[in-house]
């Protein structure tokens, strides 16, 4: 099941078509799933020959997990991206899931950015192949080049890196610096705690819904991709999409 909080930014005088999320009451996974908003993985027609995404940032963790439907599901995606002919963004590294889902690309025919830190060098080497390797300074130009290199953005199972890369992009999805979707990629529940958490904080009035945390939710890998081309032209046919991040933040 694919499930959804509407990823098009809030606009003075502009009514959302949805009615707004109810309090939360208890923690359960079942009600917070039915007071989840679905959306259509059908594609929504855009002009032809325009294409709204081209290259996907993924977080992942650089280790495998303690469940192997976790390498399966990065191996997965890595193949349907490589199908779809969209570029891979990400961390650079040849280990756990990052490795796995940048070979699959590379062994399907598909392209692969890898942007890394020059103190990770020796930690998370670069796996060959790769089109693309960008060495930088720190992790804070990493972060922005993989922003800038990408349309969208998914976050598979990880540690404290791929939550800190997903709560950047939720934080200013929220703000309204930009709308390219974000999608929580709950592969075997394994984003369940973290999607409890923000039912707490909107149960506890600390997400409130003039600023409401805009993300998709994906069970399943084949949903990914058509969910990101539907949220992609929804922001185009509406005339919401936003590509940059303020230079202030």
């Amino acid at each position: 099941m694919s499930q959804s909080y509407d990823p098009l930014p809030r606009r003075p005088g502009r009514r959302r078509a949805t009615a707004p999320l109810p309090v939360l009451g208890a923690l359960d996974p079942l009600r917070v799933a039915r007071d989840k908003q679905t959306m259509s993985s059908k594609h929504i027609a855009v002009e032809a020959g325009s294409r709204l995404v081209s290259n996907i940032c993924v977080y992942c963790g650089s280790a495998q997990g303690s469940d192997p439907i976790y390498e399966a599901a990065a191996r997965k995606l890595g193949h349907a991206m490589a199908a779809s002919g969209l570029g891979l963004v990400y961390g650079g590294g040849s280990t756990g899931l990052m490795g796995a889902i940048a070979s699959s690309v590379l062994a399907n025919g598909g392209r692969v950015t890898g942007i890394i830190p020059d103190f990770l060098m020796n930690k998370e080497h670069f796996l060959p192949g790769i089109q693309e390797c960008l060495v930088v300074g720190d992790m804070h130009e990493r972060k922005r080049l993989m922003f800038e290199r990408a349309d969208a953005f998914i976050a598979l199972p990880g540690g404290i890196g791929t939550l800190e890369e997903l709560a950047e992009q939720l934080t200013w999805v929220q703000l309204e610096r930009h709308t390219k979707p974000v999608v929580i990629a709950d592969i075997g529940g394994f984003w369940q705690p973290l999607l409890q958490l923000f039912a707490h904080m909107r149960e506890r009035r600390f997400i409130q819904i003039p600023f409401e945390v805009r993300y998709l939710v994906a069970e399943k890998i084949e949903d990914i991709l058509p969910m990101i081309e539907t949220a992609a032209a929804k922001s185009a046919l509406l005339g919401a999409r936003k590509e940059t991040v303020d230079p202030r933040l």
